[in-house]
């Protein structure tokens, strides 16, 4: 049974609910560990169609101190579910020290890094930037683990987000990519980075509820992350209290699948590992 999640956001950036309203969900799922990982802000530049870039500026201090609030008040009772105070990070190619600055703000329990802009184009924004030939889509592929593999070279993170994101829209011609040994290899390599980072591959159930339709990373990755011996950690990426532990039984059962059995977290990052 997962009774972790590390990948949530609340109605500070994109999402529907406060902070107090999502905890209260992740209890009612009964998780024992909540890890609350808001958007970091992004510089000018970097945008969606739908910006939330203002409104997370305006609100990051009310996020840190209502979510510092519930770990303080959650510790002080064990059988309550506990707190992590988290951030995911967008790297941010030509804005690589913004993105450091950031990371450096604050006493985080962990940093999720994610990579969802190619320079300046945010490819998760919408479908129809993804009407392309599998040549056009084969680049993006290849540049999206390029970014991926500098998110990991910086240090930065903890926890590798949403693995193959990239697929959001073209799931088909991603797994065509994918079906190369030369896609193989770069996937492979960017995962062996991973490990010898120290950072950790998340296994998302997000992917679910996008049109992709796939579990975050898809099986390809997964073996490769087995065979690697990766330290993964588990995810719904809930916008929402009805997103909270989204599928979690049927990821426990996809991780098992590729023999994965214990999850990690992180504190003041340090990893710490969990049977699930």
């Amino acid at each position: 049974m997962i009774t972790i999640d590390l990948h949530t956001h609340t109605r500070y950036s994109h999402g529907r609910n406060t902070p107090d309203e999502m905890y209260a969900a992740a209890e009612a799922a009964g998780l024992r560990l909540y890890g609350f990982s808001e958007h970091s802000p992004r510089p000018l530049g970097y945008n969606y169609s739908k910006e939330y870039r203002e409104q997370l500026a305006a609100h990051l201090p009310d996020y840190v101190r209502e979510v510092q609030a519930l770990k303080t008040r959650a510790a002080a009772d064990p059988a309550r579910c506990q707190v992590l105070f988290g951030m995911e990070f967008d790297w941010l190619s030509g804005a690589e020290d913004f993105v450091r600055q950031a990371a450096a703000s604050q006493n985080f329990d962990y940093r999720l890094g994610s990579v969802h802009y190619l320079q300046t184009w945010g490819f998760d924004d919408k479908a129809e930037d993804w009407d392309l030939s599998q040549d056009a889509c084969d680049r993006h592929y290849e540049a999206y683990f390029a970014a991926w593999r500098a998110m990991i070279a910086s240090g930065l993170f903890d926890i590798a987000a949403h693995p193959d994101l990239i697929k959001i829209f073209s799931v088909q011609k991603f797994h065509t990519w994918l079906a190369r040994p030369d896609s193989v290899a770069l996937v492979r390599t960017a995962l062996g980075e991973l490990r010898d980072a120290g950072m950790a591959m998340e296994i998302s159930s997000a992917g679910l509820r996008k049109p992709c339709r796939e579990i975050y990373p898809c099986p390809t990755i997964m073996r490769l992350a087995a065979e690697l011996e990766l330290p993964v950690t588990f995810a719904s990426d809930a916008h929402s209290v009805d997103d909270m532990a989204y599928a979690f039984p049927q990821l426990a059962n996809y991780a098992r699948a590729f023999g994965f059995q214990e999850s990690v977290w992180f504190d003041n990052g340090t990893m710490h590992r969990q049977a699930f």
